[in-house]
């Protein structure tokens, strides 16, 4: 067993591969109800350090996931306000992976219109906007908001959308993206009564979306 390092109060043991962080409060009253020894596997911490050192967070993950699910639900525009690019990049692969499935070979096209989506809103916002955004911010939020257009491409595969209620169901889909999106940059940047201005070209966004799952 190696002490790592150590305190009055705090010792950190490692042995067997494994890291112990024992706790033992100074006051002998407390001793025996509050000392702890916390259990940690070394595999459990060098992953943490290394999604750390990625700016991987996975409850900010979920945060933001639930946001675009539940338009209505009030946004934390700190949370927003960081370049995340795992979950858009995950949607962005399931996407063209339903794609695929669906017999349509587009991965070139949803990366493609995905880039020249993110710069033209990077742009856009930086021009309307008193605060900076940085590009990275803005891939990540229109990435996040993708999620609705992966689950009409998902019912493409099974179902055909080029029907009446096909056409209906990817524009409400398109509202839904836009929507989230819009809420997201208006409460990340402090644009209040601006949110129809941004979800006009949000729209225009997942609508070309929209076009490829359709068609």
């Amino acid at each position: 067993m190696i002490k790592l390092c150590f305190s009055h109060d705090l010792q950190v043991l490692y042995f067997n591969n494994h890291i112990f962080i024992l706790y033992t409060p100074l006051n002998d009253t407390l001793q025996a109800e509050t000392a702890a020894l916390v259990y940690l596997p070394l595999d459990y911490l060098l992953m943490s350090f290394v999604f750390e050192e990625l700016g991987i967070n996975f409850q900010h993950i979920q945060q933001k996931t639930l946001t675009v699910l539940n338009p209505l639900k009030q946004t934390d525009g700190s949370i927003m306000n960081e370049t995340d690019l795992t979950g858009p990049v995950v949607f962005c692969l399931a996407l063209g992976t339903t794609l695929l499935l669906a017999g349509k070979v587009h991965f070139g096209y949803v990366y493609g219109i995905s880039a020249l989506g993110c710069l033209g809103m990077y742009m856009l916002l930086n021009l309307m906007s008193r605060i900076e955004v940085s590009c990275g911010c803005v891939a990540s939020v229109l990435g996040y908001c993708l999620l609705p257009m992966v689950s009409l491409s998902s019912f493409a595969v099974f179902f055909s959308l080029q029907s009446i209620f096909g056409i209906v169901l990817a524009v409400i889909v398109i509202g839904w993206c836009s929507l989230s999106a819009s809420k997201i940059f208006v409460a990340t940047l402090a644009m209040d009564g601006q949110q129809l201005l941004i979800a006009y070209p949000c729209a225009l966004l997942y609508g070309v979306f929209a076009l490829l799952t359709v068609f």
